[in-house]
């Protein structure tokens, strides 16, 4: 039986503690911080000094790095069109959740379809869903080549990668571009902080 035919006989169970009921616990609003940019273009990096800088100010946070998602969850997944979709709307899901937990959720994923990270967006409450562009030059990117994948893409050893022979469709309008090349990690990483209300 087809998983549509199915799911029509699930029935959502309610639940005693509410999401209001864990934001208050937590002291802070939930935030969806969803940074996208190229591969070796710095998103790791500035997402794990945003994350330690809000954890040392108490803020409960949680991390989804696209690396470690496809070790876990998502390693039945390949680098097909279809497959990318389907790995950005497993991943905005799981924020999702975590936001309605009460969590600041950094997210760090290539997310190279416009469409895609509009879904994400569309999944959550008003004002919760940050994007934050990591604006650094594919030329960049390919000079850093931090994990050799470049190299390997060139070369035709790895298929459609990002950049190479995939596209990447940079947003038009981000809530916060980060420019690589103007400061380091830790500036970065501040200029989304102070983009932030997390008062609750």
């Amino acid at each position: 039986m087809p998983a549509e035919a199915e799911n029509r006989h699930v029935v959502s169970q309610p639940l005693q503690v509410s999401r209001d009921a864990r934001i208050l616990l937590k002291g802070h609003k939930p935030k969806i911080l969803w940074f996208t940019g190229l591969s070796g273009s710095g998103k790791s990096t500035i997402a794990n000094a945003l994350e330690k800088s809000l954890n040392e100010a108490g803020v409960h946070t949680y991390m989804l790095d696209g690396d470690n998602i496809r070790t876990g969850l998502n390693s039945d997944l390949g680098f097909s069109d279809a497959d990318r979709v389907e790995n950005i709307r497993r991943v905005a899901e799981v924020a999702k959740l975590m936001a309605d937990a009460g969590l600041v959720v950094v997210v760090s994923f290539i997310s190279p379809f416009e469409a895609d990270r509009q879904m994400a967006r569309s999944l959550m409450r008003e004002g919760e869903f940050v994007e934050v562009f990591i604006d650094t030059p594919l030329e960049e990117c390919v000079k850093r080549d931090p994990k050799g994948l470049y190299r390997k893409a060139l070369a035709g050893e790895i298929k459609e990668f990002t950049g190479i022979s995939s596209p990447y469709e940079p947003p038009a309008n981000p809530d916060i571009r980060l420019v690589t090349r103007s400061a380091g990690p830790q500036a970065l990483a501040r200029q989304v902080i102070d983009f932030l209300n997390l008062k609750a």
